[in-house]
């Protein structure tokens, strides 16, 4: 698997890219996803992820983690695979103030935020949903028992 971690200047000292990349691979062996497998992790501002979320999602409001899905479009645009038979799943973009914040609302750790919100971004990049209360009840049971399984409760 390969996991590309990428850290807005100003979050480099906050964040272990290391033991982020363990998090996503952990969240892609559970839902058994094959070895050939590339995602990025992006840590930003929160600006940036408002803007990312306004001019893509047309919300113009703050948010804690986006996904921008590759399979999805890949499909509906009918684009060959690369033939190097890496599966390329997308971005996971999370603002890492908000990350701080939600920590600090929920009384836990902002690494437990974190692991929280790249397990959901990864959960997304899979094809998990959130759209509709049920789809959202069985998105939020998956990312327990992933978490559970990290250690996170």
């Amino acid at each position: 698997m390969e996991i590309n971690v990428l850290i807005d200047e100003g979050f480099e000292e906050h964040l272990d890219a290391g033991w982020l990349e363990g998090i996503a691979e952990q969240v892609l062996s559970l839902q058994h996803a094959d070895s050939k497998t590339e995602l990025s992790l992006v840590f930003t501002s929160q600006e940036r992820v408002r803007e990312l979320n306004r001019n893509y999602l047309g919300r113009d409001a703050p948010t804690d983690v986006l996904a921008f899905p590759m399979l999805a479009a890949e499909e509906e645009s009918g684009f060959v695979p690369p033939p190097d038979g890496i599966r390329h799943l997308g971005e996971v973009i999370i603002s890492y103030p908000q990350a701080v914040i939600q920590a600090g609302e929920q009384g836990h750790s902002t690494e437990k935020e974190i692991a929280i919100l790249v397990t959901h971004g990864v959960l997304h990049l899979l094809g998990y949903g959130d759209e509709t209360p049920e789809l959202k009840q069985q998105m939020q049971a998956r990312e327990q028992v992933i978490l559970s399984h990290l250690g996170i409760d």
